[in-house]
């Protein structure tokens, strides 16, 4: 069986088990090290895994209350623990670097939003010219990954890295998601750099490589848990072609850049099995 996600309480994971079993997805629960992990066969991987996250997103909702009361026992299996279970899936669902990365991002905006703006754009902006590149400061070739300009940029980034980064760094590890960020980091801020000039940022670069990476690994290997649901790859492309088609004011090369990152890196991490 394939896991889908890791719940915080065994009463939440028992609910959702019943729901899935309901709709015909055989499920069941098992310890684990950060809580109690959610598995699912593998022809049900991609239903099972949409269903783990609409669960989380609303725990109690009354289908979970139903599936329960025709399974039996409902008042001890709906009933979950301390309200801190959707905190412990949460940080279950992502590893040390994925919150680390999420942690500094998010610091940074507050202090962003406080009024040290100015000063974190002196400290974090790209390169004003190709000649100050060799100047040094060769940390301004990464850092505008980290800045945001409104809440909607960060929130955005923030949540598609938590889900897709969380989901890599559990699956393939940390030194793979490290690898991502730190090329798809620096290589299409080079790009958007070269097309459109210096004033850019934003976390959405390496947000795409992401996407790259799980798009391609599922294409190669459909059982793979990091397939993603098509329609999430299909909002993703669309996303990027209206930012081409000039809908949004994006940073488009960096996002091209960081998908086409992901899907190289993708494909040499399957040679590699």
């Amino acid at each position: 069986m394939m896991e889908i996600g890791v719940l915080g309480d065994p009463r939440a994971a028992q609910a959702l088990v019943d729901y899935m079993k309901s709709k015909g997805i055989t499920a069941r629960f098992e310890r684990a090290e950060d809580g109690v992990a959610v598995l699912v066969e593998a022809e049900h991987y991609h239903r099972g895994r949409e269903e783990f996250e609409r669960f989380v997103a609303n725990p109690y909702h009354k289908r979970y209350m139903a599936a329960s009361w025709q399974s039996g026992d409902a008042q001890a299996r709906f009933q979950y623990g301390g309200g801190g279970s959707l905190w412990r899936s949460f940080l279950a669902g992502a590893g040390p670097l994925t919150l680390s990365v999420l942690a500094v991002v998010a610091g940074i905006w507050v202090f962003w939003i406080l009024g040290f703006n100015q000063l974190i754009f002196n400290w974090t902006h790209f390169f004003p010219t190709w000649e100050a590149m060799g100047q040094g400061q060769w940390w301004r070739i990464f850092t505008p990954s980290l800045i945001h300009f409104s809440a909607m940029h960060v929130i955005f980034n923030l949540l598609w890295w938590w889900y897709l980064g969380g989901r890599i760094e559990r699956f393939q590890g940390s030194g793979t998601l490290l690898i991502l960020l730190l090329v798809a980091g620096t290589l299409p801020n080079l790009a958007q750099f070269a097309f459109v000039g210096p004033n850019f940022g934003g976390l959405s670069g390496v947000v795409y490589a992401l996407v790259g990476y799980c798009w391609i690994r599922g294409r190669l290997d459909p059982a793979s848990p990091l397939a993603l649901p098509p329609a999430y790859v299909g909002f993703l492309l669309l996303w990027l072609v209206m930012g081409f088609m000039g809908f949004m004011n994006m940073a488009n090369a960096a996002h091209l850049g960081g998908l086409l990152v992901g899907m190289g890196q993708a494909a040499l991490d399957s040679r590699r099995r």
